[in-house]
């Protein structure tokens, strides 16, 4: 195994090898032992390329939905059909962008029946994710759908199996998947640069009324200019709530709350960078701290989850915490810690620090030999000088390293260029329907955790609840 991480990580170094140099920073003390730390870039080296033309329509027009459609019309070759969304005023604004002449409607069915649009792009309240994307596949769209991917875990089963039938592209948008920097610490997890991986600390913090998706309402929202009806026919009948709509999120009727809006990222990064098919028990609390504005999910919360041993990776313990009142003003950094450093990712930046245990066990110092007699003491001290030469008792020093993505990366691009690719050459993509539900299916499982105050107990290799 040492043999194998050794020649890993001599690929590795190889493939950094020809990266930029961009400098050598001051040194990084490491546990009282300072390294010379080496600062590269990223290099990226996809290009987007306009093969035939992709023509898309866009299911939910909302925030997320404007900024997925703002980056897929990045990629060369895709071309805007039409929009569908409840709130009649986002389609104005659609035919305010883009022309009086763009197809919009009400009902998202309209956007499947037409045969110029080849994919579409789900951007609607979690609760109607899985029913869109089975009809989009049974009339031959490809589908790129936002997480969570479903809003009941009960809801993956058909979807990944009509994904698997209808021969079309089903991508998942938690776009750190598709970032350069994910897959640069995936390499160096496999590569063994932090030994073996025991513990992921995952955040994602915000402090901000709009990070906690108290959205704008529009002055002339109603039941009419919603299209409530429509909208709750995916969920139980409700009477008319504006913050149901706009602020969909917080409320467990429509929505999924942090743990699917932001504990997904953190499960789907962590499930790429470790090669982890998930965990086996799910633990979350939280609390209601200082949005309180009507919402029925948290503002604060905390996840615990133990992942298995698996011929990739040790058994692992994963912490996820999100706080929407952080005095820290917003983070978003999952920690890789290992038995021999740590890898910190925050957004598509990697520093990886070392910390290398000595060969001969500790003896003196803060230690209990101190409080043996002086003759113990001094016959100890002879048998251990005599045991471990002074090079074995010294921490091993490995360089520090800082990774840096070029400056105006966007993983989201990547994202997008990753499923147009997709469809145009048949290639897999990096977020499937099985990757998409092996990520929501823990997510979801810590709001039944935190509704049922219970332990969810997972199946991880047959994705099914125990």
């Amino acid at each position: 195994m040492k043999n194998e991480n050794a020649n890993s990580r001599r690929k590795f170094l190889q493939q950094i090898g020809a990266t930029s140099l961009l400098a050598s920073t001051p040194s990084i003390a490491t546990l009282g032992v300072s390294a010379k730390a080496e600062e590269r870039i990223l290099t990226y080296e996809k290009k987007i390329t306009s093969n035939d033309k992709i023509r898309i329509g866009v299911i939910g027009y909302g925030v997320q939905g404007h900024f997925d459609l703002r980056t897929a019309l990045k990629v060369p070759g895709v071309e805007l059909a039409g929009i569908c969304d409840l709130y009649n005023g986002r389609l104005e604004n659609a035919k305010e962008q883009f022309g009086k002449e763009l197809f919009t409607t009400n009902n998202y069915k309209d956007l499947l029946d037409r045969k110029d649009i080849d994919a579409v792009l789900i951007c609607t309240t979690d609760v109607w994710h899985a029913r869109i994307t089975l009809d989009a596949l049974a009339k031959g769209k490809h589908v790129y759908c936002e997480k969570p991917m479903v809003y009941k875990i009960s809801e993956g089963y058909p979807v990944m199996e009509a994904a698997k039938k209808s021969g079309k592209v089903l991508q998942v948008g938690s776009q750190r998947v598709s970032s350069i920097g994910y897959a640069k610490a995936k390499e160096l997890v496999a590569a063994g640069e932090i030994g073996e991986l025991n513990m992921v600390n995952a955040v994602y913090d915000r402090q901000s009324s709009i990070g906690a998706w108290e959205y704008t309402i529009p002055k002339d929202a109603s039941a009419l200019t919603t299209n409530w009806d429509k909208f709750i026919e995916a969920t139980e009948k409700m009477a008319f709530d504006a913050k149901k709509f706009f602020w969909w999120r917080a409320f467990k009727e429509v929505g999924t709350g942090v743990a699917g809006d932001l504990f997904i990222h953190l499960l789907s990064g962590t499930h790429f960078m470790t090669n982890s098919k998930g965990p086996e028990s799910i633990y979350s609390t939280g609390q209601f701290s200082y949005w309180k504005d009507g919402r029925n999910l948290p503002d604060v919360m905390s996840g615990v989850l133990q992942y298995p041993k698996n011929k990739d990776h040790a058994a692992f313990l994963m912490t996820l915490q999100v706080n929407f009142i952080s005095g820290t003003g917003g983070q978003e950094i999952i920690r890789l810690i290992g038995s021999e450093g740590v890898i910190e990712v925050s957004g598509n930046n990697i520093t990886l620090k070392h910390s290398l245990m000595p060969e001969a066990p500790g003896f003196g110092g803060y230690d209990s030999l101190f409080t043996f007699s002086k003759s113990m003491q001094e016959e100890m001290q002879k048998d251990y000088d005599a045991k471990w030469t002074p090079d074995q008792r010294r921490r091993k020093v490995k360089e520090d390293i800082i990774f840096k993505a070029p400056v105006g990366y966007d993983d989201h691009l990547d994202h997008f260029t990753n499923f147009f690719d997709s469809i145009r050459t048949g290639k897999p993509v990096v977020e499937d329907a099985e990757f998409g539900f092996r990520a929501a299916a823990p997510a979801l499982s810590c709001n039944e955790s935190f509704l049922s105050k219970k332990i969810i107990q997972w199946d991880p290799v047959k994705m099914k609840l125990k």
